[in-house]
């Protein structure tokens, strides 16, 4: 595999600029990763200064259970052993629970996870453990019950599960059901090619599923497949027994509150005053908190001005004494929003350094004062890797129009149309224009001489002259339809790369799944991915196969 960098464009100005101008962000965050002294400055305040920590006994055997259950390779185990010891570290990071892993992105987290674990070992002569927190929490279904393929004739596919029950639960407490998972499988494997992969590819996700019960179980099992001999561990945030252990740091964020939605509120003013756009948007009165009612319903919580708390609409109230009963006593009633997950997953894991992506980038800009105010410190925060894979035949096919990577990605159309012209032996736009500035030329001084006999007939006259204009304007689309027919398998090939690179003009990293490149090429790509030297620098990868 050949890797170049390239220039990329995330979309979120706040995560370019930390990865390339830092100076600019660095009111929002509490280290530069570019400075080489950072590594040791945050393991030094996690061995002298963190105050709030899980029992790391208790979180190895949660951590242990929950992996074995997902097919924990010996790695992994050995990762999990040595969060006992005090002198181990976490890079920490995830996404949510999506059906057959979902977009590719999930898989490059994984795997900067890993390479930074190992850089930062290395680095500081210490173990260091990869941790994928798996957002099983989450209750936005849609996010995550589906994949999407390029199909052979050049049509973007999802491969979808319906939401089993309706209820606004979390994915890890909603029910797949065998035949759910028999439909899904059955629709993957008619769309992937015949290939000397397919076989293996299929019997491990058949195995992923078979008596999975929700999209956590198969995700932890595909991803314990492909990146246990890595040492990655995986964490369900909606574990009930993980829930006990983060007891003591539900009852702070309860009591804190309103402390930690002011310097919420407050860090989303700097962001704008900054220049910056929030990607996350904070409540006045949010309590950055949810609950699960009796029925499993997820709610996210707002302060009511009487020291309780309602939901969104302000039909249902729960008392502050209720919440902080519930942190000590029923912990698994909770759950963190996106703005306090961050402090948990610190409180949880000895997190020496946190893998985001751009828009995860933007929104933990906001969260700085919110550690300082619960005593802790922001980790180090790493840009995710990112790659666009290029295939063999999107490679040849580029060769054969003289594309480089940049056209494909920016000037696709623009480079179809010049090559459509280059086509064109007739030169019909040159001769059609010709055709109507001669017509114009003869026609419209006819109209001006009309004007003498009858004044009315010049509109008549311009009127007939559009009527006409538009006639050889129809006689040349139908000259361009015939052209296009003529090179149709041009632009069928000047499609798939577009597809292929750009789906829908998005990042391919955002929406296709993996599961085609591995029925392809096996996992050999991601072997590689792991163990090529790649500095975790923010910067996009071309990677072609």
């Amino acid at each position: 595999m050949r890797i170049e960098i390239m220039q990329w464009d995330s979309g979120q100005p706040l995560a370019g600029d930390y990865s390339d101008r830092f100076e600019k962000t660095s009111a929002f965050f509490d280290y530069n990763p570019s400075d080489a002294d950072c590594w040791e400055a945050r393991a030094a305040w996690i061995d002298r200064e963190r105050i709030h920590g899980a029992d790391r006994q208790r979180l190895a055997e949660t951590l242990r259970r929950f992996n074995e259950r997902a097919g924990a390779s010996p790695e992994a185990l050995r990762s999990i052993e040595l969060l006992k010891d005090s002198r181990t570290l976490c890079i920490v990071g995830g996404q949510q629970a999506s059906l057959f892993t979902g977009p590719l992105l999930v898989i490059y987290k994984a795997i900067t996870l890993i390479r930074a674990a190992r850089e930062a070992s290395e680095k500081l002569g210490r173990p260091v453990v990869p941790v994928f927190w798996i957002a099983g929490e989450d209750h936005d279904f849609d996010e995550v019950n589906h994949v999407t393929v390029l199909t052979a004739d050049q049509q973007l596919q999802k491969i979808k599960l319906q939401h089993p029950t309706g209820l606004r639960t979390s994915v890890s407490r909603t029910p797949i059901s065998p035949e759910q998972w028999g439909e899904a499988l059955a629709a993957l494997e008619q769309t992937l090619m015949p290939t000397e992969f397919k076989d293996g590819l299929m019997e491990a996700l058949r195995s992923s599923t078979d008596g999975a019960v929700s999209l956590t179980d198969s995700f932890a099992r595909l991803l314990s497949a492909w990146f246990g001999r890595d040492g990655l561990v995986l964490v369900d945030s909606d574990d009930p027994e993980l829930r006990r252990l983060e007891s003591p740091m539900f009852r702070l964020l309860a009591e804190q509150s309103g402390s930690i939605n002011e310097v919420l509120l407050r860090g989303q003013d700097k962001l704008r005053a900054a220049g910056y756009v929030p990607q996350a948007e904070v409540s006045g009165n949010g309590a950055n908190l949810f609950i699960f009612d009796e029925q499993g319903e997820r709610i996210l919580l707002y302060a009511d001005g009487e020291g309780g708390y309602t939901d969104r609409k302000g039909e249902r109230r729960f008392g502050r004494e209720q919440l902080l009963q519930w942190a000590k006593e029923a912990p698994e009633r909770l759950s963190n929003n996106v703005m306090t997950r961050p402090l948990m997953q610190d409180y949880l894991f000895p997190v020496l350094g946190t893998v985001l992506g751009p828009s995860e980038i933007a929104y933990w800009a906001l969260t700085r004062e919110a550690f300082h105010t619960v005593g802790m410190r922001m980790p180090i925060v790493l840009p995710r890797l990112g790659f666009t894979l290029v295939e063999g035949t999107i490679q040849k096919n580029m060769q054969k129009y003289g594309l480089a990577i940049d056209d494909a990605l920016h000037r696709l159309d623009e480079k179809q149309q010049a090559w459509l012209r280059e086509q064109d032996q007739l030169q019909l736009d040159a001769r059609f224009a010709e055709v109507k500035e001669q017509f114009r030329a003869s026609y419209e001084p006819l109209i001006g001489a009309m004007t003498a006999i009858n004044p009315g007939l010049q509109k008549l006259g311009e009127t007939n002259l559009g009527k006409i204009i538009e006639q050889i304007d129809f006689l040349q689309h139908k000259a361009d339809d015939g052209l296009r027919a003529q090179y149709e398998a041009g632009l069928r090939q000047f499609a798939r790369i577009g597809l292929s690179l750009l789906p829908d003009g998005k990042p391919q990293e955002r929406v296709f799944n993996s599961l085609a490149y591995l029925n392809k090429y096996g996992n050999g790509w991601i072997r590689e991915l792991v163990e090529v030297p790649l500095p975790l620098d923010g910067m996009h990868r071309i990677c072609y196969m």
